[in-house]
């Protein structure tokens, strides 16, 4: 009787090795194959798309996929969003088997952005303290949000003289960022602390809050007639329902050499994403279809038109006014607000 035993612990041993082995192999069955450079594709390519069948088997049939949608094995690029995205191909092969194998593509821009350079209008008075977040006109207004733990403020600012109209102080416990206002309601987001705030635009009172979904910080914020647009320190701007804050979909920013990353605060500009980038004196010019940028704007030379002192810091704040169209732009704890036209 022991023997028996020991025999049939013997034979599920083997068994179950033999099924781990098996299925370490059916893994290399087959590989992925791609006419993407490295990895890399341009989305002006039509992508390729075959199979290394590594084993010899008869494939009975291939069904391919990209983002979970089905598509042919040649597939046009050309309405696709940029960026990293994943590929699956489901595998029948000997009649009675099924194999799925994933890989990922970066689809690229197919263009390098236009440089665009400014022509200073007006310059105006900013408070020198303000650690700008977020700025935005509404109603012919000026709204800005500020920054840094038991420093951070949302803020009406007469925007001619600087003078401060009315002001809202945030808990210690949140570091201000971005802001955006729609329909009466200006939302503001806080920076790691995973919840953005609501307010009543003409009196500044707090009427709500909202939690973010995948996207882990709070950075900038604007809108068009559909959306809100989150960006979060990443490369992804995300794509909020405007009636519950939810975060329905997103793009990520690349160019034609790769991702673009820490995309701050955001303004929406005659159909174009308007993007600061955290620590660079320049702004972004994004599709918000497909998430490409597609021109930069330098704006180092204002640096050295402000005051310089020791809390000096970065250009962050991007306004359109849609009563003069013409853009503002400011820094963190600069004593001025330019008013600049864009040309390329």
């Amino acid at each position: 009787m022991k023997t028996y035993k020991q025999l049939t612990l013997i034979a599920l041993l083997f068994l179950l090795v033999s099924c781990g082995s098996n299925s370490g192999q059916k893994k290399d069955y087959f590989s992925i194959v791609t006419n993407a450079e490295k990895g890399n594709i341009s989305i002006k390519e039509t992508l390729k798309l075959s199979l290394e069948n590594k084993k010899k088997h008869t494939i009975d049939s291939v069904i391919y996929k990209l983002d979970g949608k089905t598509i042919s094995n040649s597939y046009a690029l050309n309405n696709h969003k940029l960026g990293k995205h994943p590929i699956e191909a489901l595998v029948y092969f000997n009649g009675e088997h099924t194999q799925t194998i994933t890989s990922s593509i970066t689809i690229l821009n197919d263009a390098s952005p236009k440089i665009y350079k400014y022509r200073i209008i007006n310059e105006y008075p900013h408070d020198i303290t303000s650690y700008t977040q977020g700025l935005e006109f509404y109603n012919g207004k000026l709204y800005e949000s500020t920054g840094q733990y038991k420093e951070s403020k949302l803020r009406q600012v007469d925007y001619k003289t600087g003078n401060v109209i009315k002001n809202v102080n945030l808990a210690d416990a949140y570091f201000g960022e971005g802001l955006t206002i729609v329909n009466d309601k200006i939302y503001q987001l806080t920076w790691k602390a995973g919840v953005g705030l609501v307010y009543d635009v003409q009196t500044l009172e707090k009427t709500g809050s909202f939690k973010y979904g995948k996207s882990k910080e709070g950075w900038g914020l604007t809108h068009n007639n559909s959306h809100i647009y989150k960006s979060d320190g990443s490369e992804n701007i995300w794509l909020l329902n405007p009636e519950t804050l939810t975060e329905e979909d997103n793009i990520q920013v690349y160019t034609n050499k790769g991702k673009i990353t820490e995309i701050n605060e955001m303004e929406w500009i005659n159909g174009k994403i308007y993007a600061n980038r955290y620590q660079k004196n320049g702004v972004a010019i994004i599709n918000p279809k497909n998430g490409a940028v597609e021109g930069v704007i330098d704006f180092t030379p204002l640096k050295n038109k402000v005051t310089q002192h020791e809390k000096l810091d970065v250009l962050n704040g991007i306004a359109y006014n849609t009563e003069t169209k013409t853009i503002f732009v400011t820094g963190k704890r600069w004593d001025k607000l330019f008013e600049v036209e864009v040309v390329e």
